[in-house]
């Protein structure tokens, strides 16, 4: 586990790191952005390949990261979203960049940070807000939502096998009952929980996450600004850690936008093909099994790498 030396306590684990590595080809005097910076161990390793001249700009809104900055000249941090990559790297002045990381899992400081609510482990209020400046948490859309808001969004973003039936008792419940902590959550919606309850939660969780943070949406946005952040030949390795994610991140890297269509593309020479990305790898790189012993989050994580051409 990686250490933050500092605070001495075990920050985040970076999933999938030589592979991230190799894949981005990583040039000694390039330029690289890690969209999401968190504990910095991927930043670090990608520093140590470059040389005096190599530039890396790291992004993370969450004010924990910035104590995991490293006192390097090469480095430049950016306090903010990700979504607004372009924006930033041009008020910097930064040309087109070599290379891009994205991991968008939660970390594993955010889950062990108990008033941060992403974890279902502890008792806090239900917050979920990747960046404490941003208003809406997690008890606002529980609060807010419509019952069919509520019914989708768990079954899209959790696929929460009886989603309508959580919507509908969290509609009926919330007019009394306090659903400020996670607590008060659980125990209001216990006699409707299926299956195993830890599973259960824990796919409930992902679905406001995904909501209180618009993950899918960054996401999107993202990937529409790579064609502008990265130079020709520049590579971007996205690590997603859900089907929804890993979706987008396939079908805009093959495609160059977001419509799922059948492969009939194939039949007809390269048409439907994306005009800005060839794929590095056809087939999302996983995790061996070392990685796997050392390291059980990096299960669900899926590594894609497209080439800018």
């Amino acid at each position: 586990m990686e250490n933050n030396e500092e605070s001495g306590e075990v920050y985040h684990v970076p999933v999938l790191l030589e592979e991230v590595l190799e894949g981005l080809a990583i040039k000694p005097d390039g330029i690289y952005v890690d969209c999401t910076f968190g504990g910095g161990g991927h930043s670090k390793e990608i520093l140590k390949r470059l040389n005096e001249k190599g530039r890396l700009i790291a992004f993370d809104q969450d004010a924990d990261a910035q104590r995991n900055i490293p006192d390097d000249p090469r480095v430049l941090f950016l306090p903010h979203n990700f979504r607004h990559i372009h924006r930033f790297l041009r008020l910097h002045k930064i040309p087109p960049v070599d290379g891009l990381l994205a991991d968008l899992g939660v970390s594993s400081h955010q889950f062990d940070e108990a008033e941060r609510g992403f974890s279902i482990r502890f008792d806090a209020p239900m917050d979920m807000r990747m960046d404490a400046r941003q208003e809406k948490t997690a008890y606002d859309v529980l609060m807010r939502k419509s019952e069919l808001g509520l019914h989708k969004m768990f079954e899209r973003y959790g696929e929460v096998t009886n989603a309508k039936t959580l919507a509908k008792t969290i509609v009926e419940v919330r007019r009394t009952v306090s659903l400020k902590t996670i607590e008060n959550f659980k125990q209001a919606v216990q006699h409707i929980v299926k299956g195993n309850p830890n599973k259960y939660f824990a796919q409930v969780f992902q679905a406001l996450r995904i909501e209180v943070n618009d993950e899918l949406g960054v996401l999107k946005e993202l990937l529409q600004q790579l064609p502008e952040v990265l130079k020709e030949g520049g590579r971007a390795a996205i690590i997603t850690f859900h089907s929804l994610e890993d979706r987008l991140v396939k079908t805009y890297f093959k495609k160059g936008d977001f419509e799922e269509v059948e492969d009939v593309y194939d039949l007809y020479g390269d048409s439907g093909k994306s005009e800005h990305f060839k794929l590095v790898n056809k087939k999302p790189i996983v995790a061996g099994k070392e990685e796997l012993k050392r390291n059980p989050r990096s299960r669900s994580a899926k590594l894609r790498i497209a080439e800018k051409i």
